[in-house]
């Protein structure tokens, strides 16, 4: 077990152990420190295969009162925060300089979330596709990000108007995840509610951080459960005609997505 506490000095931050005896997950609950908004940050290093989850907890109760902070995906490390609580969203978006119009992601654990702040996915893509969501259920857990049509269940600040590529440019939209990661998982368990997420992203073009400890500037906590490879989630678009893939990183291409530079001859040709 481990938990340490970094105390901001004047030029460097540096990390402290709390305690190296072992304390029950009922003790531990109440002894870890509280949520503080002027300096301190929580940093929990968890076992990647959720087996040590209890671990969370305090995670869990500092998301609740608004904290912001980063916890491991099946892909990069997300910044995170609750997805009811406007100040954190705010917060979230100008630590990660997050433009306002930017879309945010919800890490979501089960489709039920989905089902709550979205409209779901499209019942077929024209193109012999009946059952969408019989496709996409064996594509989560697991690294794709689909965009859809938001509820009126999300907060405005969730969300952007359309997508550049999608017909429905007026319809509000947003990118729902379920992370096939078992500690991400059990911190959306806890919470029973999405958490609004960003990736964190160097000043570097396309280049991601995967070192947790890096990222912890300015932050409340961070879940560490090791360095993870630059590998970002597939992004498909779903409000459109067809299943849109936007980015193609991690998640293969499926045989009912389409890519974006064959997306206009696919348009066409369902058309005719």
């Amino acid at each position: 077990m481990s938990f340490r506490s970094i105390e901001p000095p004047r030029q460097a931050r540096r990390f402290t152990t709390l305690a190296v005896v072992k304390r029950s997950p009922k003790r531990l609950k109440y002894s870890a420190p509280r949520f503080r908004k002027d300096d301190g940050l929580l940093y929990v290093e968890v076992d990647p295969s959720g087996a040590d989850a209890w671990k969370v907890d305090p995670v869990v109760e500092l998301l609740k009162e608004g904290a912001v902070g980063v916890i491991p995906t099946d892909t990069v490390y997300a910044m995170v925060c609750d997805v009811k609580n406007h100040s954190a969203i705010e917060r979230l978006r100008r630590i990660n300089n997050v433009e306002t119009l930017k879309p945010l992601s919800i890490l979501c654990h089960s489709f039920h979330d989905i089902d709550t702040y979205t409209t779901g996915f499209p019942r077929g893509t024209g193109q012999g596709f009946a059952n969408i969501f019989r496709a996409v259920k064996h594509c989560l857990p697991g690294p794709y990000t689909f965009i859809l049509t938001a509820s009126k269940a999300l907060p405005k600040q969730c969300t952007r108007y359309g997508t550049t590529t999608s017909k429905y440019a007026s319809r509000k939209t947003v990118g729902v995840r379920i992370p096939d990661d078992a500690v991400c998982q059990a911190i959306l368990e806890k919470m029973d509610e999405p958490l609004l997420s960003t990736s964190v992203k160097s000043p570097k073009e396309n280049v991601w951080i995967m070192d947790p400890v890096v990222i912890a500037d300015g932050l409340d906590f961070v879940v560490d459960a090791g360095i993870r490879v630059a590998e970002p989630s597939t992004v498909v678009d779903m409000t459109g005609s067809l299943p849109l893939i936007i980015r193609q990183v991690k998640g293969p291409k499926q045989p009912w997505m389409v890519a974006e530079e064959n997306a206009a001859n696919e348009g066409d040709a369902s058309a005719a």
